[in-house]
């Protein structure tokens, strides 16, 4: 991998000592636009910084190229403002402020002094800090943990020895007290973790320390870092490259280093041993840097991490925190101070304006914006690295950091796909929400169809990114411009691996023979992970557009009808799945759009979603001002495309589109599966695009054909018996055009239509079927007023009357096999015409014929009427059926006594007949035996038959007058028996009647006396209630005092 990916950083001199200047440079502090330089003769240079605006030619021109030392800027950075001599008697190793309490902290021989910021005089030398080593300040806004007002605490520690001091300003006022912790072993350095946290640096390990609750937590890592007793398991064994010498020579052991890096992550560092932990001193699980040799300094400065090797090498490294990769070196001769101000110190660097010092000379780093920068790296074909930052840096840094994210994860999503990394590819593609037609052009025809970019697709590529196809030159020649400096990338080695000649690719055919170039696989890990596969791409050509460059000539094409084709169409699935989900959230089922809290009108807002635009992207990009019918459009490409792939990889899988709402075209669909013979499945495609004729013609055409290996399944009437079960009443005229080849090959299936226990069946036009059946065949006219009354309940009178005369139709066509099949239809009628309310008796008696056949009908209709004399008549002397004639008796007599009436009152109240009481009905049957009309006789035994069984409710009186005087009185035994049992039946019950209500009286009259008989408490009207003043109501609770009361029974 080359060192310098990009070049973020320029270094330019903003202080030089001169020749004659015997000083060395010992010390730095940069804060608002003052400089301090600490020299080693004590000495104190303050300098003014002086902005400078950079030649946007001259930065355009460093990109790509080697970093330069520029000597002479345009305008002086600095200006030397005074030098304060005698500042210090000996070399001035340190500086820091405190802002807050306008003071200068200073660390010279083993004192820490503070000065007054603007006269830079002595104010105190910190006498407890002799011997000290370094020092650290820090300034927080903290609340009081008593009144939880906030305040600006600002804190000193000191590292002297083995002890950690510790002063605190809070509000511009020092306190009173000084903090001693003592440590283990002597302390080296000293970083702040967190306004009340501590990292130190020890001479063999590190430690957290909490200044509150002055807690000192162990910081366990490889190596050098420290940890456990015994433990070492650094990249070396515990021992640097740096402090691998001689006993005499002199090797030197480097000390332990520490930064705060961004969020709430901090960097250890001793010797080439690294640690990445949290401000709780957990580690976060990051591998360590790779440095080959110990660094003299780390930093970071916003978004990167920094690293100065040793003088002898003077090299600045810069590298992604979260990857670790060396995006560039700057050479900085015998460099050996590092100096990034702190943010509370100073915001004006933004991350850039840091400096490095060597002994002699002072650099400043300027840098390029950071979209700059990101093109750079994109040009290097570093798409994980451009990935990793862009996600680090914030959005107001950025022109538009989610476009170039998500534009740039598209690109490496391509890259994934041209090396047959598809499931990676794709995953890539859904997370960037990618339009679908830019995916869906990556692959063959056979998948993609007319769109497709491979095959000599003619189709305009996606120059945008978006999925649009722009037909705008100018616009075209924009984006082309734009993108292809991407291609330009003149590396061809991947890293870890040598050159990859083109001859290990098969020559393929491209519209012109112009040079191409490797295009490098993702950097870091992702390229070992890849292989050494490389996408050739034409030199001039943006990765944007897939048809121009190698994409329609890419691996997949090599591989159409192998197993890499299919396994690119299987991840191409869950892409198609996922873009249909999006689709539903702004789609109906129909294709209308759905109300969201999103505008997608036009005339509303020209700013729409990501996820939004991924589907609309012509509407995105203002060439298209309908956006229901863009979404239709980009469902009906997506549901195709995603019907292709089944076909193709997965066809068992096609069927389960089907029966769900989809926009497939029905012309590629209908093409398909005729081609493969999934007929079955074509008929669930028409019934989910409502395309019911085209189903049923199916249908029709192979449930009518012989005995064939063809769609077996749709033989039959069955499979179109239940596509009709599935059709709404709305389409009554298609089912019962339909539903006659099914009546004709099976009647009971096909009925099934319109008798089955479906919402369907019992909602449809229930006339229309009548009419259908009745013209079809009377047998299913009658099965199904049958089923609409029996079983449904309809009490239409038009069905009931139909229903009663398809019966008399079926009775006069004496088509029967034999007798009983007309006895069972002659039941069937009247036991309809007795159950039946709904229909007029008057028209169904008009419709009886006179034959003996329908004599029983004709009494049920008479009893229908009221005319109870006629029915019996029929069955006393047409029918001649005493049996029948006393059952309607029986019936009617029931019938009428009220249903609300007392059982008391279905008895004789007397034992004597009142004079005005009407004759029952068995009175008529029994006047139509003994005096029935001529030319008839009289039948006795019948007529004594009723006198027995129905005695008494035959009135004595009128019943004796019909009794002829030459009838032997022993043949009315058993009439008078059965008076006589109705009278006395009549007086005894009265007298049980009489004896319960006395028992009754009793019982009533012993608890007014008594009481309840409960023990211990006195009842009756022996009971009592005492009133206190105290007592007071249960209900409302207020005192009864005199007023009237009330007690009641609980």
């Amino acid at each position: 991998m080359s060192a310098n990916m990009l070049s973020a950083f320029t270094a330019r001199p903003m202080i030089e000592l001169k020749q004659r200047d015997k000083s060395k440079i010992e010390s730095l502090l940069a804060y608002g636009d003052r400089l301090l330089v600490g020299l080693n003769t004590g000495n104190l240079r303050i300098y003014r910084i002086n902005e400078i605006l950079d030649d946007p030619a001259g930065d355009k021109s460093t990109m790509g190229t080697e970093n330069r030392l520029t000597s002479q800027p345009r305008s002086c950075p600095v200006e030397l403002l005074r030098e304060q001599e005698n500042f210090s008697r000996y070399k001035i190793e340190l500086l820091a402020i405190i802002k807050e309490a306008n003071i200068l902290v200073s660390l010279s021989n083993g004192y820490v002094s503070i000065y007054d910021l603007q006269t830079y005089e002595l104010q105190e030398q910190l006498a407890k800090t002799k011997g000290a080593s370094a020092f650290a300040v820090t300034s927080n806004i903290l609340k009081d943990p008593a009144t939880g007002i906030p305040s600006i605490v600002s804190r000193l520690a000191v590292a002297v020895k083995r002890k950690l001091l510790l002063w605190s300003w809070q509000d511009m006022e020092l306190g009173p007290d000084v903090i001693d912790i003592t440590l283990v072993t002597g302390i080296k350095t000293l970083t702040w973790a967190t306004g009340t946290k501590l990292i130190a640096g020890l001479s063999s390990s590190y430690v957290m320390v909490n200044v509150e609750s002055r807690k000192v937590t162990d910081i366990v890592g490889p190596g050098s870092i420290g940890g456990a007793p015994g433990q070492d398991g650094g990249r070396f064994g515990g021992v640097g490259v740096a402090s691998m010498g001689y006993m005499g020579i002199g090797g030197t052991t480097p000390k332990p280093l520490a930064a705060r890096l961004g969020g709430s992550e901090l960097l250890l560092a001793k010797d080439i041993n690294t640690l990445f932990i949290d401000t709780d001193g957990n580690p976060v699980g990051k591998r360590q840097v790779p440095w080959l040799v110990a660094p003299e300094a780390v930093g970071y400065s916003y978004p990167y991490l920094l690293a100065l090797q040793s003088t002898s090498k003077g090299v600045l490294e810069v590298r992604n925190p979260n990857t670790l990769t060396l995006l560039q070196s700057v050479p900085l001769p015998q460099a050996n101070h590092l100096h990034v101000p702190q943010p509370n110190v100073s915001l004006a660097h933004a991350g850039k304006g840091f400096l490095v010092a060597s002994d002699r000379c002072i650099w400043r780093m300027g840098a390029l914006d950071y979209d700059s920068q990101i093109d750079a790296i994109v040009e290097k074909g570093k798409l994980d690295e451009a990935i990793s930052l862009l996600e680090m840096l914030e959005d107001a840094l950025l022109k538009d950091k989610v476009g170039r994210l998500r534009g740039i994860k598209m690109q490496k999503a391509q890259v994934l796909f041209d090396n047959q990394m598809y499931r990676e590819a794709l995953d890539l593609f859904i997370e960037v929400s990618a339009p679908p037609e830019r995916v869906i052009r990556l692959y063959p025809e056979v998948i993609a169809g007319d769109l497709s970019s491979l095959d000599g697709g003619q189709n305009k590529p996606d120059i945008s990114g978006s999925g649009i196809a722009s037909s705008d030159p100018e616009e075209q020649a924009v984006a082309n411009n734009k993108d292809s400096s991407i291609l330009e990338a003149s590396s061809q080695q991947v890293s870890g691996g040598g050159e990859i000649a083109s001859s290990t690719q098969p020559a393929l055919k491209t519209p012109s023979k112009k040079s191409t170039k490797h295009l490098p696989l993702i950097d870091g890990s992702d390229a070992e992970s890849m292989g050494k596969h490389t996408a050739v791409v034409s030199e001039d050509k943006p990765l944007g557009e897939p048809s121009k460059f190698n994409l329609g000539l890419s691996l997949l094409m090599q591989h159409t009808e192998g197993k890499d084709l299919k396994n690119a169409v299987i991840e191409l699935q869950s892409f198609l799945a996922d873009a249909r989900r999006k689709l539903r959230k702004y789609m109906n089922p129909d294709g209308s759009l759905r109300e969201t809290g999103e505008s997608i009108n036009r005339n509303e807002s020209h700013t729409i979603g990501p996820e939004l635009e991924t589907l609309l992207p012509a509407f995105a990009a203002g060439t298209d001002s309908d956006p229901e019918g863009g979404l239709r459009e980009t469902a009906k490409l997506v549901d195709t495309t995603l019907f292709r792939a089944y076909m193709y990889a997965q066809p068992s899988l096609a069927g389960s589109l089907f029966r769900i709402t989809n926009f497939c075209d029905p012309k590629v669909v209908n093409e398909k599966l005729l081609e493969s013979g999934r007929y079955n499945d074509l008929v669930d495609f028409f019934f989910g695009k409502k395309l019911h004729r085209d189903a049923l013609e199916l249908l029709k055409k192979f449930g009518q054909a012989e005995e064939s290996e063809v769609a077996p399944q749709l033989r039959g009437p069955g499979r179109t018996v239940v596509y009709l079960q599935n059709l709404p009443p709305e389409m009554i005229d298609l089912i019962l055009e339909f539903v006659e080849w099914p009546l004709r090959e099976d009647p009971e299936l096909a009925m099934e239509v319109f008798t089955a226990d479906t919402e369907n069946a019992e909602t449809l036009p229930r006339d229309k079927v009548l009419k259908f059946l009745e013209n079809t065949e009377l047998i299913f006219a009658i099965s199904y007023l049958e089923h609409i009354i029996n079983e449904l309940n309809d009490s239409n009178p038009d069905f009931h009357q139909r229903l009663i005369s398809l019966y008399l139709e079926r009775l006069k066509s004496s088509d029967f096999k034999d007798v009983e099949e007309q006895t069972e239809w002659t039941e069937i009628l009247l036991n309809f015409l007795k159950a039946s309310r709904s229909y007029s008796a008057g028209k169904v008696l008009g419709l009886l014929p006179r034959d003996p056949l329908f004599h029983e009908a004709r009494a049920i209709i008479f009893s229908k009427l009221g005319q109870h004399k006629q029915a019996l008549e029929i069955y006393v002397f047409k029918l001649e059926d005493p049996a029948k004639a006393e059952e309607y008796c029986n019936r009617v007599h029931l019938t009428e006594k009220s249903p609300t009436s007392s059982p008391m009152q279905f008895r004789r109240a007397s034992i004597t007949d009142p004079a005005d009481e009407q004759p029952s009905i068995y009175h008529t049957l029994l006047s139509l035996y003994l005096s029935p009309p001529p030319p008839h006789k009289p039948q006795w035994e019948p007529a004594l038959t009723i006198l027995a069984k129905h005695g008494s409710r035959l009135p004595a009186l009128s019943t004796l007058t019909l009794i002829p005087e030459k009838l032997p009185v022993k043949d009315l035994q058993a009439y008078f028996r059965s008076r006589i049992r109705s009278a006395n039946t009549v007086v005894n019950e009265t007298r049980i009647v009489a004896g319960l209500r006395a028992t009754e009286a009793n019982g009533t009259r012993l608890k007014l006396l008594l009481g309840d008989g409960l023990r211990g408490v006195s009842g009756g009207r022996n009971r009592s209630v005492v009133v206190s003043e105290e007592r007071v109501c249960g209900y409302c609770h207020k005192r009864f005092g005199g007023s009237a009361i009330k007690v009641l029974p609980e």
